[in-house]
């Protein structure tokens, strides 16, 4: 990027150098906020689930990140590709658990791609400056969200209106690889309306996804990508009990791609993304209990122009999920609580000539008994009805006891499970129309310290898993539910709080078994996801104005497959380093920031064949007008 191009970036001009930001451990962990993602609106302090805060405050400080980059800074969270281009998938490992374990919410709404092999949705799809802060549940959760809920729950909760009058908003940014983002919203609030409606522009000619072999002197060519995305979201107060509010997102991303590992694609190959997702919330609240209403509609699309061996080809998919959950809470006396709901998915394939659809009901409930002198217990339970493979049920049971105001014991026992998605039953290769859920028996236990006003905390949570009815591609069978998988770990989760000086750390430990199709068999490791990963983050208000913050992560050996070879290849450990500083002006309405990062992974490229970032920088300004 030449110096003018810097200049106009910045903003006006100026730029910080700090010593960066990473933000996995700046999650609010304070005993009275409220969790939303539990549909009973607890303090953290009455669960004994591990609920991690992402903050707004954190948001606003990770404007030179992806949501990808984000979440994969949180303890237990691995996302693959998070590192390399937007063009590549990004896959959650939650906890150990394969891509499509956990499920992602968006107001409390699930999202789903039913286009997709595994379901999951896919984080590219949501700008992080449309964020105003994301909740995570570890553990299993279908009692509460169903199918894909094994490995936990990760809600984004969306900016909503502001204060009286209006407000515009907005980020500009730019930084390596030719990389461009802006974003601009309006929101505001008068006479019981309330509104937020915001724009993000992205794009970057990025760097070749494919890694240059050895002794090949052409070179590859850059695969960048282009993205836009709109969010607005309305509230509606028609009197003191009762709103109605309405939203409507719009995302569509252009991705340059290569033909795969080490080998080039042609300059045309890419990768369209859409996604459309409209609906409302609703709630009536009269004091003692409230009911409410979440309905969405959802439309996701994947188009795909590449090449293989040097022959065009194309290949689209699409799916749209119709999702409508009605629930009730009720207070039963002082210290009880009851949540009673049901639920109906309609999920279709699209595109093509066949084009299946299946349907899954459920009704579901939980009691809460909390503040009981040191005492609390969720205890729930599910069951589901589904158009093809018949019924299953779920259960959760979580006690904690907080022995004294200092430290908490908390504990899970559940089940959870995941559906077979429309490609498995329906799908072109190996359907299967006999195909089972797959199930999980969880177990999870540990403790939270806190100290001197929450200067010094630790939480400690280990967990273990067991999933039966995996399902696999067979190549000569096609889909098929088979053996078990296990996996267990445990997370360490530090922090002190001194002066203006915040310091955060976490290690991380798991391990298991899992089938693989590169060997076509069940061994003893896991994909991308280390044994052994920690981080340590130091933040500090220099100034009134000015904020710095500076963040190491370690990935341990981790194994990944080949299939230039079609062997299992051993993968050195990584380290990732970022920077980041902002530095406020106009009475805080406006910050200029700073953000680099690097990654040391060098050998990545030599084995596997993909490259990875590298170096990168952002730099910008975001701004606040009323």
């Amino acid at each position: 990027m030449n110096k003018k191009k810097l200049i106009i970036a910045a903003g006006i001009g100026l730029v910080q150098f700090g010593i960066s930001q990473a933000n996995a451990q700046d999650s609010l962990r304070l005993k009275d906020v409220v969790i939303s993602a539990t549909k009973n609106d607890q303090k953290q302090s009455q669960t004994g689930k591990v609920v991690s805060i992402i903050s707004r405050e954190t948001l606003d400080r990770s404007n030179g990140k992806s949501l990808p980059e984000l979440i994969s800074e949180q303890a237990g969270i691995i996302v693959a590709g998070s590192g390399s281009n937007p063009g590549l998938n990004k896959s959650v490992f939650f906890r150990g658990a394969g891509s499509a374990y956990a499920v992602v919410l968006i107001d409390g709404i699930v999202q789903n791609d039913p286009s997709g092999n595994g379901g999951a949705f896919d984080l590219r799809l949501f700008s992080i400056d449309q964020i105003d802060h994301i909740e995570i549940l570890r553990g299993g959760q279908s009692t509460i969200y169903g199918s894909d809920a094994i490995a936990g729950v990760i809600n984004i909760v969306t900016k909503k209106g502001g204060a009286k009058g209006n407000t515009i908003f907005g980020v500009a940014s730019a930084g390596s690889y030719e990389t461009y983002k802006g974003t601009i919203g309006l929101n505001g609030a008068v006479d019981g309306f309330t509104y937020n409606v915001n724009y993000t522009h992205q794009k970057s000619d990025g760097i070749s996804e494919a890694a240059n072999p050895v002794g090949n002197n052409a070179d590859f060519d850059k695969d960048g990508y282009k993205t836009d995305g709109v969010n607005a979201t309305f509230g509606i107060q028609l009197d003191k009990r009762f709103s109605i509010n309405p939203f409507v997102r719009y995302y569509r991303g252009n991705y340059k791609i290569d033909e795969g590992a080490f080998s080039d694609g042609l300059p045309a190959n890419n990768t369209t993304l859409k996604n459309f997702s409209g609906g409302l919330n609703t709630k009536y609240d009269f004091g003692s209990g409230k009911i409410n209403l979440n309905y969405s509609y959802q439309n996701t699309s994947n188009n795909t122009s590449s090449s293989f061996d040097g022959f065009p080809y194309t290949s689209m998919g699409s799916g749209s999920i119709s999702l409508i959950d009605l629930f009730y809470n009720q207070k039963l006396g002082e210290k009880l609580n009851l949540l009673a709901g049901i639920e109906n998915r309609e999920m279709h394939l699209t595109s093509g000539a066949n084009r299946p659809e299946t349907n899954i009901f459920a009704a579901y409930g939980s009691l809460f008994l909390h503040d009981l002198s040191i005492f609390n217990l969720e205890v729930g339970g599910r069951y589901n009805k589904h158009e093809q493979y018949g019924e299953n049920y779920t259960y959760t049971i979580t006690p904690s006891i907080n022995i004294i105001k200092e430290v908490k014991l908390f504990g899970t026992v559940s089940t959870a499970f995941k559906i077979p998605t429309l490609n498995m039953l329906f799908g072109q290769f190996g359907a299967n129309l006999g195909l089972k859920p797959e199930k999980s028996q969880n177990y999870e236990a540990g403790a939270n310290f806190s100290f001197a006003e929450n200067k010094f905390s630790l939480r400690v949570a280990g967990f273990k898993r067991d999933l039966t009815d995996a399902i696999i591609y067979d190549f000569a069978a096609g889909y098929i539910n088979q053996e078990s998988q296990k996996v267990k770990g445990f997370e360490i989760e530090p922090a002190v709080k001194i002066w203006k000086l915040d310091l955060n750390g976490y290690y991380s430990y798991v391990e298991g078994n899992e089938y693989n199709s590169v060997n076509n068999r069940v061994e003893d490791f896991l994909f991308r996801r280390p044994k052994h990963s920690f981080g340590l983050t130091a933040g500090i208000q220099a100034t009134s104005n000015l904020y710095v913050n500076a963040n190491y992560r370690y990935f341990g050996k981790r194994t990944d497959g080949n299939f230039t070879t079609y062997a299992v290849e051993n993968l050195p450990s990584y380290k990732l380093l970022s920077a980041y500083a902002e530095y406020a002006l106009a009475k805080k309405r406006v910050k200029i920031f700073f953000d680099a990062k690097n990654i040391l992974n060098e050998k990545y490229s030599e084995i596997i064949g993909y490259n990875t970032l590298g170096f990168n920088f952002n730099t910008g300004v975001t701004f606040n007008i009323r």
